[in-house]
């Protein structure tokens, strides 16, 4: 029997792509079976990431690129094995443009053309402007998810949102929440925002979906301290999608490496995969 077609997709904060790679990352991303990457905190030019991949396993694959305007902070890329048709990071939101945190590429896939989002959400800090800009932040990517919502519906599109929100969600995504009540990533008003989007018909937590119940499973552990040994993490890397992409879901898995050792970021991959309807 024919193996049925499947479009496979996997998001990564990177912690840095040229730091990732010479600890083998790349070789990771290029192993685990994806068709898209998705890819945050590259830190890195135009030119930086093209050179780092030139010597990696995606030599060949296809790159957009969103740098931060401040060298060595944040940035985003979409790599892919077949080209983007369309890719966008000026959306008429002036804390998404060009930021280096929000970029759009659309893919004609074995799914149906499909709109992928890589975002990198600001870590932000309270009671400092950090965390102003992310409330900036996170208003203008729920103005452009309503925006991507209606405009997916009229055209037939499929929507997936990938990348470091920065937010656990719900107690079961952060190990010790009770210390974190008061500090962000874990603040009420944060987890409102995924509250609205999760709650909704229109997107759907793939992670949480195909996760469990939980405690997680997590996505982000401290380089310092035994957090990563004792999975003391958070879950803040979402794979989120549109509700007839969701529906064409067959697995996501996190791919935690096996000890410290291994680590290539202080974030494991989220991957999801998706069968042709």
């Amino acid at each position: 029997m024919a193996k049925q077609p499947a479009l496979t997709v996997a998001t990564a904060n990177v912690n840095g792509i040229r730091a990732a790679h010479r600890r083998g990352g790349l070789q990771w991303l290029a192993d685990c079976g994806a068709d898209i990457l998705c890819l945050q905190e590259v830190r890195a030019t135009h030119e930086q990431l093209h050179e780092t991949l030139a010597d990696s396993p995606l030599a060949s694959w296809h790159v957009v690129h969103d740098p931060a305007p401040q060298l060595g902070r944040a940035g985003v890329a979409i790599i892919s094995r077949e080209p983007v048709s369309v890719s966008r990071n000026a959306v008429r939101h002036a804390a998404l443009d060009r930021s280096g945190r929000w970029l759009e590429a659309d893919l004609d896939t074995v799914v149906g053309p499909v709109t992928i989002v890589s975002t990198y959400v600001h870590a932000g800090e309270v009671g400092t402007p950090r965390q102003d800009e992310k409330w900036l932040f996170l208003d203008a990517m729920h103005k452009r998810l309503e925006s991507l919502r209606r405009s997916a519906a009229k055209d037939g599109r499929h929507v997936l949102v990938t990348g470091d929100f920065n937010i656990a969600h719900r107690e079961v995504d952060i190990k010790n929440w009770r210390a974190n009540r008061e500090n962000s990533g874990f603040l009420p008003r944060e987890r409102e925002y995924l509250d609205r989007w999760f709650n909704s018909p229109a997107w759907v937590d793939l992670g949480r979906r195909f996760g469990g119940d939980g405690p997680g499973p997590y996505t982000w552990w401290s380089w310092r301290g035994r957090g990563f040994d004792t999975d003391g993490g958070w879950r803040i890397d979402y794979l989120m999608a549109s509700a007839g992409l969701a529906e064409l879901a067959t697995s996501v898995t996190v791919g935690k490496a096996p000890t410290y050792a291994e680590r290539w970021s202080d974030h494991a991959p989220v991957i999801g995969t998706f069968r042709a309807g």
